[in-house]
């Protein structure tokens, strides 16, 4: 795969940047550690899009707090990778997203309310991930995920997941039936 790169320093850490390029400018984005070592498990956080919260701040999950957590373990740990994966809203993107948040004001869980919309619980797919694991030779990797899907379709990529890292923060009002169906629903590891 081809990508860019650059170094991108940020509030968390000095790291550098990959874009690769994809299908309707939905690029996905890569950074890395500056002193990145694929002959140690590096710290990998793949974390999937999500609009309301990188842009507006939204409550309604916990994407932003776990992007931000993520992103400081990466950085502390000194040997890390965060991808951005761009599948918004479990892969049905933010159009669907918005009508799902509709649907919740109306008694839907998130899960129910893909399924409501004709889109299955959790719609990803990792294929870009494993190309990526690939172009940056990496063998061995710590997760940060609480969920198990991610786990499996992650090892399948061709990756040995060493250990996983939970990401566990406090909920608010407004996210706390999301947190509920992840656990319930998606049986996330909390």
């Amino acid at each position: 795969m081809n990508s860019v790169q650059a170094d991108l320093p940020t509030s968390f850490w000095d790291f550098i940047i990959h874009v690769y390029p994809g299908d309707q400018w939905k690029e996905t984005v890569v950074f890395n550690t500056k002193n990145f070592d694929v002959t140690k498990p590096v710290l990998v956080r793949v974390h999937s899009e999500c609009l309301t919260w990188d842009i507006f701040w939204s409550y309604k999950c916990d994407c932003g707090p776990q992007k931000e957590a993520s992103l400081r373990m990466i950085a502390a740990s000194g040997n890390g990778m965060f991808i951005y994966h761009r599948q918004e809203w479990r892969g049905i993107g933010l159009y669907e997203k918005i009508k799902a948040y509709k649907l919740q004001e109306q008694g839907y869980d998130t899960y129910d309310a893909n399924v409501a919309l004709g889109h299955k619980p959790d719609a990803r797919e990792y294929s870009v991930v494993g190309e990526i694991f690939q172009d940056f030779g990496v063998k061995e990797i710590k997760l940060i995920t609480n969920n198990p899907s991610k786990i499996s379709e992650i090892s399948a990529l061709g990756v040995t997941i060493v250990e996983r890292v939970p990401v566990i923060l406090p909920t608010n009002k407004h996210n706390q039936g999301y947190i509920d169906t992840k656990v319930n629903k998606f049986q996330h590891l909390f």
